[in-house]
């Protein structure tokens, strides 16, 4: 297990380091001259020259590059143009907000997904199941902003005038301070998460449970909870694993476009502003931060996958 953590590991850091170059060359092959966008045409050429000589832009790009990357390896991320500041600064409030949509869809979608797929799959065949199945498909078909905006239309406009529509914490208010304003970015995330969960889990725990294993358990007069307890939910929990970390990998993407629906401060509208404004190292910092989320919930996700799985851990073993 830990030689298989370990060349993980060592994976994942190759993954980051293509991931940065990459990102640093599209944000080289952004149209137009970052200094003059941010100044203006109005700018006089001495302003851009000292700003562009502040920004490290008339030095060699493998240099800008391996400035850029020792400073990401010694926790600094640079300096904000727009704000005339530390982006170390800039994303540290922008980052906890994010968490707290993060965090509070993976612990409210995951556990439904898996006991409504359960759940499913138990009853297959049936009129509830058809029910679940076919409204999953079609949440499943709806894209993000959709869902925001019907939710929104539902419970903030319309209808029942419950929830606000918009993020309404003053600047540097934590967002968690009024709860009322996460219900409707975490539930659009949570509505845009579960029903793939719900679906592989359903057609898994089908899978697992005409398997032989648990036909044999069946036949020697074990308790059909007891069954699918000990069983069956091990089995099926390794491949959804990945599907949930998947959607949880999505979730550090998809929260761009939840955040800007919602005028919520996280990363989203951090990295929607810094595109607007030119602010090259904000972009950088905030695409290699949403890759990390990406390859530590992967490896998360490998890790629980043989934990639960007796017949992968045997195999890790070997």
């Amino acid at each position: 297990m830990i030689r298989m953590i370990l060349r993980r590991l060592l994976i994942s850091v190759l993954v980051l380091l293509v991931v940065s170059i990459l990102v640093f060359v599209a944000t080289l092959l952004l149209p137009g001259d970052p200094a003059r966008a941010i100044l203006g045409t109005q700018a006089t050429p001495e302003r851009i020259a000292a700003l562009q000589e502040h920004m490290h832009l008339n030095v060699p790009v493998w240099q800008r590059y391996f400035d850029w990357l020792s400073g990401v390896l010694t926790g600094d991320l640079g300096f904000s143009t727009s704000t005339q500041g530390s982006v170390n600064t800039l994303l540290a409030d922008r980052i906890g907000a994010s968490l707290v949509l993060l965090i509070a869809s993976a612990v409210i979608s995951a556990p439904i997904g898996l006991v409504v797929g359960t759940w499913s799959a138990i009853r297959a065949g049936r009129t509830s199941d058809h029910v679940v199945s076919g409204f999953s498909l079609v949440i499943a078909a709806l894209p993000e902003f959709v869902i925001g905006v019907a939710l929104v239309v539902l419970f903030s406009t319309s209808v029942f005038k419950l929830l606000p529509s918009v993020t309404l914490s003053p600047p540097g208010t934590p967002v968690w301070e009024r709860p009322a304003q996460l219900v409707l970015p975490v539930l659009t995330l949570v509505l845009v998460v579960t029903p793939y969960i719900v679906r592989m889990m359903r057609a898994t725990m089908i899978e697992v449970l005409a398997s032989g294993s648990v036909e044999m358990a069946r036949l020697k007069g074990i308790p059909e909870r007891i069954v699918l307890f000990r069983h069956a939910l091990p089995q099926a929990i390794g491949p959804v694993a990945q599907v949930i970390a998947i959607q949880l990998a999505w979730l550090a993407g998809g929260v761009v476009v939840v955040e800007f629906l919602f005028r919520y401060p996280g990363i989203g509208a951090a990295l929607i502003d810094a595109v607007n404004n030119r602010d090259v190292q904000v972009v950088q910092a905030i695409t290699l931060l949403i890759a990390g989320v990406y390859v530590v919930v992967n490896l998360l996700a490998d890790v629980v996958g043989i934990v639960t799985n007796p017949r992968l851990r045997s195999e890790v073993a070997k």
